[in-house]
């Protein structure tokens, strides 16, 4: 009898597994069904949506670069945005009485992809970086007699040459990435944690309304960005030039300020800080204490003797050079 039961029990169990197989393969082909060809999926607020998310995010590149040097990538953030935006659109619409198509997953996906593609390019395209370099201005900042800087090495920035120059850089994925990602992830199935979170949050977000997690993903995101908004507007009343204000803020004392050790209380950096790893915190951390609490209070005292002391602090010949 026990060996029957067990039998049984067993044959259960394959038949429990073959129905969820069955009822989850069921789904897919029905969500597959309900996919919109893709000509439908493109839709005009979904550009204007990615046109603005895009060119916001591209500004916090490039501060991020230009400051800090760390750099997020910002996909989750751009689907979770578009998710919010076009979700408010709508709803505002049929609150007037006026009648929107459905906003899908795809177009939510669509919206996300376009507004990553703005801000890569802000950041591959060297406009925080390399770019500002090579201008007339920084040649001679560097001197013009400078060993190294040749002579008429340097080009003014214009639309028509940095146009071409992007198509060269940041278009690399028509050529190579294509074929790679074919290969990563339809052939070997690979799974890319960026990517991967993002679809399972657009997933998630546009599950129906029963679905908790989805409502406490928004109403998360909607309490911290309110508390970021905040916190940076009333940083603005404080905020009285480069070095006033919470931006650079004497937390350590006015000696360690002079060495340019301040704290600096932007929400921005701290997200920053909660998104990377501890490893890559306290690496920049680490390296901020040699370069500024280190090595710069050891130039300084090498003044006259490693660089002139008559120059400006400002020039590329002296301090800041090194």
């Amino acid at each position: 009898m026990t060996i029957k039961n067990n039998n049984l029990e067993v044959l259960e169990e394959q038949h429990q597994e073959h129905d969820d197989k069955f009822s989850k393969n069921m789904i897919e082909d029905e969500l597959v069904k309900k996919i919109q060809p893709w000509k439908k999926q493109i839709t005009l607020r979904g550009l204007i949506t990615s046109f603005v998310i895009g060119s916001l995010y591209s500004i916090i590149i490039m501060k991020l670069n230009l400051t800090t040097g760390i750099t997020q990538n910002l996909n989750v953030p751009a689907a979770l945005v578009a998710f919010v935006v076009i979700r408010s659109w709508t709803k505002l619409l049929n609150k007037f009485g006026l009648s929107s198509t459905p906003f899908t997953p795809q177009e939510n996906t669509i919206i996300q992809t376009c507004s990553v593609a703005c801000y890569s390019i802000a950041l591959g395209g060297g406009f925080g970086s390399y770019l500002l370099g090579l201008n007339k201005k920084t040649y001679e900042l560097a001197g013009v007699d400078t060993e190294g800087n040749t002579p008429g090495s340097y080009i003014e920035p214009g639309i028509g040459w940095i146009t071409g120059f992007l198509f060269t850089t940041c278009f690399v994925g028509f050529l190579a990435l294509v074929s790679l990602r074919k290969i990563m992830i339809v052939d070997y199935k690979l799974t890319y944690p960026s990517g991967t979170a993002s679809g399972v949050l657009i997933n998630d977000f546009h599950s129906p309304n029963e679905d908790k997690n989805a409502k406490k993903r928004i109403q998360g995101f909607t309490k911290f960005f309110s508390i970021s908004f905040f916190w940076g507007f009333f940083q603005w009343f404080y905020s009285g030039g480069e070095e006033c204000g919470f931006v650079e803020f004497p937390t350590f004392g006015m000696k360690a300020y002079k060495q340019t050790i301040y704290f600096n209380f932007s929400s921005t950096y701290v997200g920053a800080g909660m998104i990377c790893s501890h490893l890559v915190n306290l690496s920049l951390l680490f390296g901020a204490v040699i370069s500024w609490g280190v090595m710069w209070p050891l130039i300084v005292g090498l003044k006259g003797n490693w660089y002139l002391e008559n120059i400006s602090e400002s020039s590329m010949k002296i301090l800041n050079g090194y």
